[in-house]
């Protein structure tokens, strides 16, 4: 297969024939061919008389609107990609990243079934010399090019037999239709010389090649088409969707066939005996082989192979077969065999419907890890309901949390069902939940863990006439069921809230702002299985503040800088220990700069902060408008009497005074950014750390993350945190991109899990191969290593998704 370009025949050249003389159009009597074919002889001699007989001036100005530019020709068995086209390669990069340089006219007909090019159905016929012989004969000779309902052929020599309405072509032939170019549809055949019907669809192609959506190109000693055009029959073939230059004819893979037949239709490509090779050496023959051309998105049939190799599994093979179940639904089986005796079936079934779409994933396996059956079932489905209401059902289940990790389908160790129901406006919200928790952690009891919970949250905002300012109005409903019947570990609990709550601000003389805000809390418990609390408690507890802030802003060049000291005095009431419930729902507590001027830091209910306190900061931004910002927030809280947080926070909010709260944020115009925050006593000791940095460059990504956690600062922890997290990417050569991952405890020296990747894509074929590692241990888990790899080729099917980072890599035949 070689990549010799087509020659540039632009008919704009057209020039008198050499004789002199002028071209002699068919005599009138002469009978009318079909239309279905070229129309008739007789508009074929009407173009050659005034191909021949016009002026030179006319001529021009005929060509000009008959699309006589041909704007460029790009190499016959170059895959290419349109740049107007929003799909995804075969390569997995978008259709944008290669410029589309195709043969166009300047007026490009319609398809075919419009029949554009005139309305009696006749063709249109440039050339630089048109003769007309004895017995119908019609002969156009240099620089042919015809157009007839959508189909163009551009040619070196054209014999058209009217009385037998066939035409003998010598080429070097070049046949498209360019209403189709750049998509999926697009056809091009190129041929040495040809014998076609008079439409331009059926006939014989020698020394032909076909290029199917600018991807799968096959060479054969000869190409017949029939039925109208939808069937391409092919003979002694080599296909390859690689580039092939002849000076290294031998593509990356080819496959050799007897024939090979397209259905235009179907779009399903089959080959009979083929043979696969690689470098040019032979690797499997098969008796057939049916695949789906590049156009397609979704066809039944065999998905590429994975192959993965685990520490407790061995070597497997994954060949996932896919079905389709009409134009909205379909199905993925998965057969996943290893060498230890492991038998999976995995499924996976998808179906789109007018108001929502479904999804749902299992498997089931047999093997020697584990006595038994295990596996595991994930599936949601989200659907639009009447008046903007949006309905979601979502089931998670698995035999063993090892399960999960073995078979490599997610690390959540917690897993949910249940049903939600939500509706979202601009000044108002509803959600609501229902659902099932299960736990996999080994040092959670699924009987003392909340296992059935239920959540309900109405809020409305809106401007209270007279008050001015904003106010809001929420009401929420929370309760959870243990199945443990034993005094306090199973406790159930219920509960009914309501607030309202109301802020409002003013600018003072001197450019201070004011503010004031207000909050009332009202709840009503109903708890059972803990003795220490009464079956039913109900309080309120109202909060009132008041806030002062003063920007100042400074001009440096074309950068501004604002700094804001802010000062809040926070007042609610000490809370008893006769209001005191059980804290479910604010166990965790975060002090950052997002809630430092908060009314409340508590992310429930159950626990509130009391007593009067004041929240104070400062915070300097600096702005440039190249596009870098950088800001910095420092700020803690003084109180009247300590907090009665101390079991939610720990030491970092407990005391007369919290903690020094210092954050960093930087964002740069070079895809560089940063956050970090600590807290940290007055002995400048740092209980909490945390850092986070982006970076996005061409070629290079990283994201990494560093965590530090003191545990004499946090009820219940066992022992310090002390962890980073970071992937990166980056490109190691044209075409080769590699990824790695990693996760690093330095309490205990150790990583606890690490991934490396390496993908190399080309035009023609993308290889992925994984090595991962998982350092943990534990009564149910072990240490296990998983090496993964596939391989697909281009040009059958077209790949989904979003396209992958990096480049490909692309030959280019030096001449």
């Amino acid at each position: 297969m070689s990549r010799t370009p087509c020659p540039d025949r632009t008919p704009a050249r057209m020039r008198r024939p050499v004789n002199g003389s002028a071209h002699q159009p068919a005599p009138r009597s002469a009978p009318r061919l079909p239309g279905q074919a070229w129309g008739a002889a007789a508009a074929l001699a009407a173009a050659a008389l005034l191909a021949g007989a016009a002026p030179a001036a006319a001529q021009q100005g005929w060509l000009s609107w008959l699309g006589a530019g041909i704007r460029a020709v790009r190499p016959a068995l170059a895959p290419a990609t349109g740049t107007d086209s929003p799909d995804t390669r075969a390569d997995g990069t978008a259709a944008a990243a290669v410029p589309r340089i195709v043969i166009t006219p300047a007026r490009p007909p319609g398809p075919r079934s419009s029949a554009t090019a005139e309305p009696d159905g006749a063709a249109t016929l440039l050339a630089d010399r048109v003769d007309l012989g004895q017995g119908r004969v019609l002969t156009a000779s240099g620089g042919v090019v015809i157009w007839f309902e959508g189909a163009r052929l551009i040619a070196e020599r054209v014999v058209y037999d009217g009385d037998a309405g066939t035409m003998a072509i010598d080429g070097p032939i070049h046949l498209t239709e360019p209403a189709k170019a750049g998509s999926r549809a697009e056809t091009v055949l190129i041929a040495d010389s040809a014998q076609l019907d008079e439409g331009l669809r059926d006939g014989l192609l020698r020394g032909a090649r076909l290029v199917l959506a600018r991807e799968l190109q096959l060479a054969a000693a000869e190409v017949r088409r029939t039925g109208a055009g939808r069937m391409t029959t092919l003979t002694h073939v080599v296909a390859s969707s690689c580039q092939v230059c002849a000076s290294d004819p031998t593509p990356l893979w080819e496959i050799r066939a007897r024939s090979v037949t397209h259905d235009a239709k179907t779009h399903r490509i089959h080959f009979d005996r083929p043979q696969f090779r690689a470098f040019g050496l032979p690797l499997a023959v098969l008796p057939a082989l049916s695949a789906p051309d590049p156009g397609v998105d979704r066809m039944s049939g065999f998905l590429a192979p994975r192959f993965r190799t685990t520490s407790g599994l061995g070597f497997g093979v994954m060949l996932p077969y896919f079905v389709t179940l009409g134009d909205s639904a379909d199905v993925t089986l998965t057969p996943y065999v290893s060498s230890s005796r492991t038998a999976t079936l995995g499924l996976r079934y998808r179906q789109a419907f007018a108001n929502g779409a479904t999804e749902w994933n299992g498997a089931i396996s047999r093997d020697d890890i584990q006595t038994g059956t295990r596996g595991y079932l994930f599936g949601a489905a989200a659907f639009r309901l009447p008046r903007d209401y949006r309905l979601g059902l979502q089931v998670q289940t698995a035999s063993d949390r090892a399960y999960l990790l073995d078979y490599d389908i997610t690390d959540a160790d917690r897993l949910w069902s249940g049903v939600t129901l939500e509706r979202i406006k601009r000044d108002r919200l509803l959600t609501a939940r229902i659902g099932r928790y299960e736990t996999l952690r080994e040092d959670e009891d699924a009987a003392t863990s909340p296992g059935l919970v239920g959540d309900a949250l109405w809020e409305r905002r809106f401007s209270p006439a007279g008050l001015g300012g904003e106010a809001g109005l929420q009401f929420s409903a929370h309760a959870h069921r243990r199945s443990s019947a034993r005094d306090i570990e199973g406790r159930d609990m219920a509960r009914a809230s309501a607030r309202a709550d109301w802020n409002r601000s003013w600018i003072m003389p001197g450019g201070v702002v004011a503010a004031a805000k207000a909050q009332l809390d009202a709840d009503l418990y109903r708890i059972r299985g803990d003795s220490r609390f009464d079956a039913s408690r109900a309080r309120a507890y109202p909060t009132a503040g008041v806030e002062l802030r003063w920007p100042l802003i400074a001009h440096a060049g074309a950068a501004t800088s604002l700094l804001e000291p802010v000062a809040q005095i926070v007042w609610s009431p000490t809370l008893d220990e006769g209001d005191a419930v059980p804290n479910e729902d604010s166990r965790l507590v975060e002090f950052d700069e997002g809630n430092l001027f908060a009314l409340d830091r508590m992310p429930g209910h159950d626990a509130v902060e009391g007593g009067l306190r004041a929240n104070l900061g400062l915070t300097w931004t600096r702005i440039d408008p190249a596009g870098a910002s950088l800001g910095l927030t420092a700020g803690r809280v003084l109180r009247e009497h300590p907090a009665q947080i101390r079991s939610a926070s720990g030491e970092i909010l407990w005391g007369k005074r919290s903690d020094w709260l210092l954050a960093a944020t930087y964002g740069g115009n070079q895809g560089l950014a940063f956050a970090s925050r600590a807290l940290f006593d007055d002995d400048l000791d740092i209980h909490r750390s945390e850092t986070r940095l982006g970076w996005l460059a061409p070629g290079f990504q990283l994201s990494a993350g560093y965590l530090w956690i003191d545990a004499e600062t946090e009820q219940g922890r066992p022992s310090d945190v002390s962890e980073l997290t970071a992937t990166t990417g980056w490109q190691l050569a044209q075409g080769w991109w590699a990824d790695a991952e990693t996760r690093y405890d330095f309490i205990a020296d150790r990583a606890q899990k690490a991934e490396l990747g390496v993908t190399y894509r080309n035009e023609c074929v993308s290889v992925d191969l994984s090595v991962s590692r998982r350092f943990t241990a534990s009564d149910n888990l072990r240490p296990d290593t998983d090496v993964g790899l596939s391989v697909r080729l281009g040009g059958f099917g077209r790949r989904s998704g979003e396209a992958a980072p990096g480049t490909v890599a692309r030959r280019s035949c030096l001449r």
